[in-house]
Formats: structure tokens, C-alpha cells, sequence
């Protein structure tokens, strides 16, 4: 799919992306190449920062190509380890 206007997705740190499909009969504008998409079709809602309030549809190859950002990382197991054993320093 080509790119057809600029990205009207809202700037954010991070966005939280999940799969979205509906039998309501509605169409939505990509905010990302600006083509229509159906409802009924499998896409993804993309909310800037985990707001669900700003979430927007999109189609999933859209924003597998714009390549967001995800949530903050949290530290692993092996991190959170790492620190209970980690001499302190004077």
C-alpha cells in the first residue's frame, strides 16, 4: 500500500498497538496513509502512550511500516537480580 498523505497520528513517546475488528458498520480514515478502512476488516487501534481516549484505527500494515515505538521496557528477572546482588559502591 502506498503512502498517500502525511501521518496525522498524534506524536507520543510510545503507542500501544492491538488487533481491532468489528461487525459495526462503520468506516474509519488511516491515520497513517489516509485510505478508508472498514470496520469489518481485521486492523489495529493505536493509542499514543496507552491513552485509549486518543486511540486511533489503522491498518495493521500501516503501522508494522511505520515502525512505532512500544511501552517502556520493564527490567527482567535477570536485571531485578543483578541488583539485589550488586555490591554498593562507597
Amino acid at each position: 500500500m502506498t503512502r498517500r498523505s502525511r501521518s496525522r497520528l498524534e506524536s507520543a513517546d510510545w503507542y500501544s498497538v492491538r488487533r481491532a475488528q468489528s461487525l459495526k458498520p462503520a468506516t474509519y480514515r488511516c491515520p497513517l496513509c489516509g485510505y478508508r478502512l472498514h470496520a469489518m476488516s481485521p486492523h489495529v487501534l493505536v493509542a499514543p502512550e496507552g491513552d485509549l481516549l486518543r486511540r486511533r484505527h489503522a491498518h495493521a500494515e500501516c503501522v508494522a511500516a511505520a515502525n512505532l515505538p512500544g511501552p517502556p521496557r520493564k527490567p527482567g528477572l535477570l536485571e531485578r537480580m543483578a541488583t539485589l546482588f550488586r555490591p554498593e559502591r562507597p
